[in-house]
């Protein structure tokens, strides 16, 4: 949850922000067919109820607006969680309903007062409302927010929400407040035809961002326009007979990152962009190694797009420690 915003009028009129964490499929329900499910909570309830964009294995759902507007639409999103569960138990086996659960995301900050002295106020929520409250003991990576998790029928959930708005209004967040943003999947990119594409599922997806066209453009050999330029780099130059040579300087400490283990990494680079790729030895007193790109202007490009994404992959890891694994 972002700070909540109050905005009083004669202490009549509050407006609050709150936000939800929402799995794939669970944000696909919310939205319907052709966007008709969220439009008609929008209209219903008078608030304003924004999705994440992002292709995430989680996202974002703010909901914005007075309380009363808030309350309709955490009912019609609990409602609605209840339906899909009663559709899925008639192709299932089981017998006993599972608990309708939403993942609210709160300041760390006002966590404290969420859970109370000795576990106090979360122990009176449970108790008063009959849903089932778990405060996170972690912060979400790389934000100053944890997941405030509530389960339980949909009357016990909405009951709860709306004490949990009384404590929020009652202690704001102290300090700034980062929020959680839900990092984009790391899955493997899969290259066939000319399209990239990233495994979800059984499915193999077509990849949404750049690398289709790259990939594409380096396998045809055709004159391309290197990334960050408006004009092409080697002008009346036929890229197919003409291979050309970018070098690149990586710091010492940087390079194993982009071999990857046993060379995996350089290889899979090399693979999908079609240049060589040469890494020169380690110099004696330098802090640096020489990285030489060769191929056509299209394969320098993808080989280079290709390395700096690893680069952004490993920072991301660095800044999330919970997240690293051994590449």
């Amino acid at each position: 949850m972002e700070p909540i915003k109050v905005q009083s009028e004669g202490g009549l009129n509050v407006t609050l922000t709150i936000r939800l964490l929402m799995h794939g499929k669970e944000v696909g329900s919310i939205i319907g067919k052709k966007g008709e499910t969220v439009k008609k909570m929008r209209e219903d309830s008078g608030a304003r109820i924004n999705i994440s964009e992002g292709n995430c294995p989680e996202r974002i759902v703010t909901i914005t607006g007075p309380t009363d507007a808030i309350f309709k639409a955490f009912a019609m999103i609990a409602y609605k969680f209840e339906e899909d569960i009663i559709n899925s138990m008639s192709n299932s086996p089981a017998t006993s309903k599972p608990p309708v659960t939403l993942r609210l995301v709160v300041p760390a900050s006002q966590c404290g007062s969420l859970i109370g002295k000795g576990g106090s106020k979360i122990k009176e929520m449970r108790e008063s409302t009959g849903a089932q409250v778990q405060v996170a003991g972690d912060m979400l990576p790389n934000s100053t927010e944890r997941a405030v998790t509530i389960s339980g029928a949909p009357e016990a959930i909405i009951q709860c929400v709306k004490q949990i708005c009384v404590v929020m209004l009652e202690s704001p967040p102290k300090g700034a407040t980062i929020p959680y943003r839900p990092k984009p999947a790391s899955t493997p990119v899969i290259f066939s035809g000319g399209q990239a594409y990233t495994i979800q599922g059984q499915y193999a997806i077509p990849h949404p961002d750049q690398l289709s066209k790259l990939h594409q453009l380096a396998m045809q050999q055709t004159p391309f326009t290197p990334l960050g330029q408006t004009t092409p780099a080697f002008p009346g130059l036929d890229a197919s007979n003409q291979a050309s040579t970018h070098e690149l300087t990586i710091p010492n400490d940087l390079i194993g990152c982009i071999i990857g283990r046993q060379g995996t990494k350089i290889n899979e680079i090399r693979q999908m962009s079609g240049a060589q790729i040469k890494i020169a030895n380690a110099m004696e007193g330098s802090s640096e190694r020489q990285i030489t790109i060769t191929g056509s202007p299209a394969n320098i490009s993808l080989a280079q797009y290709l390395i700096n994404a690893r680069f952004r992959d490993v920072a991301a890891m660095w800044n999330d420690p919970t997240s690293m694994t051994t590449s």
